[in-house]
């Protein structure tokens, strides 16, 4: 199941049929326990509206609506390996080969939903820095009891050069205007998502692709459900949170975003996220 969210109404797919939904308020619709069953039960008595191209005459929106962004850090072995790269001249890189051994993980928070972008719409990089990459990540949703009910697609910008001045930068580069992609939709499933799930990022500039990369969730070393109750511990989440689990896939040193450049990131079966440079 796949919950789409307009300029004009609250979409569900099933199977590739598309349903009006009766609920115009994203927050009242995901935010409950059984949101798989819910949804079934929310379209038996629906007729559908279309097949899945009919979403092709809608504006996609990001699917979020007054929930909180989080992230989740140095969760693959290649994050890990990229950060104590980019902070060693700075004396930090030790701090990230620690994080990836504790017990306790890195969890930062990303956006609030006004700095949330969506499909086709476009995502910044700072001004103020030389080293900018996006970073493909599974997307949890999760209620405001703790419990995992969906996933979307997350692209979370990052200024490497100024995490990499000192670790201490953080905030300033993973939060700003335009720095959170979401979407295409939020995807429902009856059971997790099994951990052969691929994620896949290309990178376009002028047409042309200038990088590819792909990794499955089996090479995250922590579980979802981890993430999750470090998370919610000493936080509560009224209408739920969105959590980015990390990336594995990361371009080379030499590499930079460019204006106009169109990040690509898709898994199944949730879909296909694209954001372009502003």
């Amino acid at each position: 199941m796949k919950i789409y969210r307009t300029t004009t109404a609250i979409f569900i797919e099933n199977e590739g049929i598309i349903y009006d939904s009766p609920y115009h308020d994203w927050d009242t619709l995901v935010n409950r326990d059984e949101l798989y069953e819910f949804l079934q039960l929310t379209i038996q008595n629906k007729y559908p509206v279309g097949v899945s191209d009919i979403l092709n005459q809608h504006t996609i929106l990001p699917p979020i609506g007054t929930q909180e962004v989080w992230a989740a850090g140095v969760t693959y072995v290649r994050s890990k390996v990229a950060r104590m790269e980019e902070s060693k001249d700075s004396g930090g890189g030790t701090f990230y080969d620690k994080v990836y051994e504790a017990d306790r993980p890195e969890i930062f928070f990303k956006a609030t939903p006004y700095r949330v972008t969506g499909p086709n719409e476009k995502v910044r990089i700072r001004k103020d820095s030389v080293w900018n990459v996006p970073e493909p990540e599974l997307t949890l949703f999760i209620n405001a009891n703790g419990k995992i009910v969906g996933y979307t697609i997350g692209n979370d910008m990052s200024s490497r050069s100024i995490e990499g001045e000192n670790p201490l930068y953080l905030p300033q580069a993973k939060v700003y205007d335009g720095s959170a992609g979401l979407g295409p939709c939020l995807y429902v499933p009856q059971m997790p998502l099994p951990i052969d799930t691929a994620i896949q990022m290309e990178i376009k500039r002028d047409n042309h692709p200038v990088f590819y990369g792909k990794i499955t969730l089996d090479q995250m070393k922590r579980q979802h459900t981890e993430l999750v109750d470090y998370l919610y511990r000493e936080c509560s989440f009224p209408q739920g949170c969105y959590l980015m689990t990390g990336t594995g896939i990361v371009p080379p040193n030499e590499f930079t975003l460019h204006s106009g450049d169109e990040i690509l990131i898709s898994i199944s079966p949730i879909g296909l996220l694209t954001t372009i440079v502003e």
